[in-house]
């Protein structure tokens, strides 16, 4: 073999001996320069001759494939997704969401001038487009590859125009996009969410079911290039997702955001929320929120009012949390409704006073009164007695301090301090008792209580009752999480409920029937400390009090006109409640155990 030496010299070599060999002069720089010119410019010459076979080829041979290529990336353009989302509706088959279609029509100038008189293309479309002949004409003389005609064409216009006999489209193409539109406006909008322009879905089920929702790429009519004319993406080819029903009713949904806006108009309020359960399988009928969005038009809300306040914001409850009290006080052993209890006005926990919100005393009350009276010294009497590991225990039995796991986007978990947390004093054994000190959302809050009218049983709060998949349809069956009280307890708690509303809440009270109810007036904490002059406003109530078919929680926040949940939250409860007797054919009961 041959092995190039220092010098430029050339040594030969064998696989059995080496020897020095003669070698010839080198040649001069003249003849040096030469060789590398002409080896150069055979180099130069082949590379030119390559890209002009190249273009002679992509020119003449493979043009119209390459047109197809051409057309197939222009609609990947304005495809960057063509799945379509799966309706939406409520428990009586209404639809809430769904997609249509929008249609962008792009043309291939140098083909439609091939193919049409452009003048006369130009006055057939224009007026299907609502156009002008000029706007037309301009673009179609373009010697640009390919150019947008119209954007968000309508499927009407699209069928109208595809359909002509008298249109020949050869070289224009239409390119399909589903938008989502919602049929009904705000109604539901906190619990529905949004999709955005990319066709993702944020908040509510929108965000908790995208992939769900989200349908996959057509098998059929995808852009191909294949050396005839691209193939576009056909609505009928798209493969939508998934379908789902809500437990949501649209008449109850539409009635309770009637009645809050009502409320907080009538009490100077500026928000406030309603829902409407079952408390016998967690199903939510409605959902309402003030201030709301209509998700058609999401880009024109202020991005803080997305977040459901039904989930994702957290509030002290006050008063209503002493039913979770007096819950766990009769379950432990502790109390039973007609345990008395010295009211003196006044109870010190951990080095720090309690009162009564009335500054009142009350002498010797029984349970059903502390209760029903709201006594806040009542309250922290029993989980002082509880004591602290039993006290929140149950606390955490029914759920506070820990997500619903509520199939909706952006649910938090409130804030339940417990003994040993850095930020937990023994005073609050006795604020957490009535609902100070622990913020909860509005959800948790129904949820809890709803334990109790379902005789015990804590369910998982949901809002999509059924997927539809295909052929194939899933129910989503109700879920028991834990008892969090026993039976007895939960009718004892309602017994003493059902008093409340009779002796003390008249203004909740609807004849010929048993309502369990209590009233919640929660200042607002604030760096500074609590503020008696800004309040939360709430009630809660379910009906009929032994077989209850309903819970409402209301809740009026900073209420200008009153401050107190038995003014400003227990009337719309009524007003609610009255409309559900009548809509769901609840018959009056009459009768129900009365503590006493």
């Amino acid at each position: 073999m041959v092995v190039l030496g220092l010098g430029g010299r050339a040594a030969r070599t064998s696989s059995h001996e080496s020897s020095a060999a003669p070698y010839e002069e080198d040649a001069g720089p003249q003849e040096r320069h030469y060789k590398r010119f002409w080896g150069l410019a055979a180099i130069w010459v082949g590379f030119v001759a390559f890209l002009v076979f190249q273009l002679f080829r992509w020119q003449v041979f493979e043009r119209e494939q390459l047109v197809s290529i051409a057309q197939a990336q222009m609609a990947s353009k304005g495809n960057e997704y063509v799945s379509v989302r799966g309706e939406i509706l409520d428990c009586q088959n209404h639809l809430l969401a769904v997609d249509i279609f929008q249609y962008d029509l792009w043309a291939t100038p140098r083909e439609v001038r091939k193919h049409n008189d452009v003048d006369k293309i130009s006055a057939q479309l224009a007026p299907l487009l609502g156009l002008t002949k000029e706007e037309v004409r301009k673009p179609l003389q373009s010697e640009r590859p390919y150019v947008l005609l119209a954007s968000r064409v309508s499927e009407a216009v699209w069928r109208a125009i595809d359909s002509d006999p008298d249109l020949n489209l050869t070289g224009f193409d239409w390119d399909v996009k589903p938008k989502r539109v919602y049929p009904e406006g705000p109604l539901g909008a906190h619990v529905l969410g949004f999709v955005n322009a990319s066709h993702e879905g944020y908040y509510g089920v929108e965000g908790y079911y995208d992939r769900r929702l989200l349908g996959g790429k057509p098998e059929k009519g995808e852009a191909q290039a294949n050396g005839g004319a691209a193939a576009w993406y056909d609505p009928l080819d798209l493969r939508a997702g998934d379908k789902l029903v809500l437990t949501l009713d649209r008449t109850i949904q539409h009635v309770a955001e009637q009645e809050l806006v009502a409320a907080l108009k009538a009490f100077e309020a500026p928000s406030g929320a309603i829902i409407v359960m079952d408390p016998r399988t967690g199903a939510i009928l409605a959902m309402a929120n003030f201030p709301t969005f209509d998700p058609n038009h999401f880009m024109d809300t202020p991005q803080g009012r997305f977040a459901n306040p039904a989930i994702s914001e957290q509030y002290e409850p006050g008063s209503v949390f002493k039913v979770i009290t007096i819950a766990a006080g009769i379950d432990s052993g502790i109390i039973t409704p007609r345990t008395t209890f010295e009211d003196t006005g006044k109870i010190e926990v951990g080095g720090r006073p309690i009162y009564n919100w009335d500054r009142g005393s009350n002498g010797l009350v029984d349970m059903t009164q502390v209760l029903a009276k709201s006594l806040n010294t009542g309250a922290a009497y029993v989980s002082v007695t509880l004591g602290k590991n039993r006290f929140y225990n149950y606390v955490r039995r029914f759920g506070f301090g820990r997500l619903t796991e509520v199939d909706m986007a952006g649910e938090i978990a409130g804030t339940a301090k417990m003994p040993g947390d850095s930020d937990w004093y023994e005073s609050d054994l006795g604020t957490n008792a009535f609902g100070q000190g622990i913020a909860v959302t509005p959800l948790q809050m129904i949820r809890a209580v709803a334990a109790v009218a379902n005789r015990g049983q804590l369910m998982k709060p949901y809002v999509v009752k059924q997927i539809v998949s295909g052929d194939h349809v899933f129910e989503v069956e109700p879920t028991v999480v834990r008892r969090v009280v026993s039976a007895a307890t939960a009718e004892q708690v309602t017994a003493m409920m059902v008093r409340a509303v009779e002796t003390e809440i008249a203004v909740a009270y609807i004849p010929g029937h048993t309502i369990a109810g209590k009233t919640g007036t929660a200042e607002i904490p604030t760096p500074g400390g609590y503020k008696s002059e800004e309040t939360i406003a709430s009630f809660i109530g379910y009906a009929p009090a032994y077989d209850p078919r309903f819970i409402v929680l209301v809740k009026i926040d900073r209420p200008r006109k009153s401050p107190w949940g038995s003014k400003v939250a227990a009337p719309v409860f009524r007003r609610v409640a009255q409309f559900l007797f009548d809509y769901m054919n609840i018959p009056p009961d009459n009768a129900g155990l009365i503590a006493r």
